[in-house]
């Protein structure tokens, strides 16, 4: 039952696969205004399992000392949990990396990506499954991500979340 989370994360993705090219400058910056554990809701919006609602719970972390971000946790249906990881980093002029195992497994690829100010963009693809992923940061603390499909060159939003930061991760670095 999880499985279409992931797959409407890897359609939202695909659909902005053509992103302007990454930019050194701020995305750094927006990385570090992200890192931490995010809590909350999410909805499917659109297809077969329209209306299902879950509640998810994720780390995002720096990878390796790259630009880019890592994220591991799960997002929980009823009483099924489904593990959900990613990676990305910058390579070049844009990002790469994988939502799950990668479009070899049963996750997507992430193609690309563009930071623009409290915003990223990340493109993914699964062979003939195109998306993008958008994660803009509203207020410090909430953090909104959507995810869209390509259907007919149009970009559908399958997947929503509004994520909160776990305040009590912000505690604990601030008595460190």
């Amino acid at each position: 039952m999880i499985r279409p989370i992931a797959l409407g994360l890897t359609l939202l993705s695909l659909a902005f696969g053509s992103v302007q090219p990454a930019r050194a400058d701020g995305d750094e910056a927006f990385f570090q205004s992200v890192f931490g554990r995010w809590t909350g809701p999410g909805e499917i919006v659109a297809g077969k399992y329209k209306g299902t609602k879950f509640v998810c719970d994720l780390a995002g972390i720096q990878p390796d000392k790259a630009v880019g971000m890592s994220l591991d946790g799960s997002c929980r249906v009823g009483m099924f949990s489904q593990p959900m990881t990613a990676t990305f980093t910058r390579g070049g002029a844009s990002y790469k990396g994988s939502f799950l195992d990668g479009s070899k497994g049963k996750g997507l690829d992430i193609v690309s990506g563009d930071v623009t100010g409290n915003r990223v963009v990340v493109g993914l693809d699964r062979k003939q499954l195109k998306g993008a992923m958008v994660a803009r940061l509203e207020e410090q603390d909430k953090l909104k991500i959507t995810i869209s499909v390509q259907v007919a060159n149009e970009l559908v939003p399958v997947i929503g979340m509004t994520l909160k930061r776990d305040e009590s991760v912000k505690r604990a670095s601030l008595e460190k």
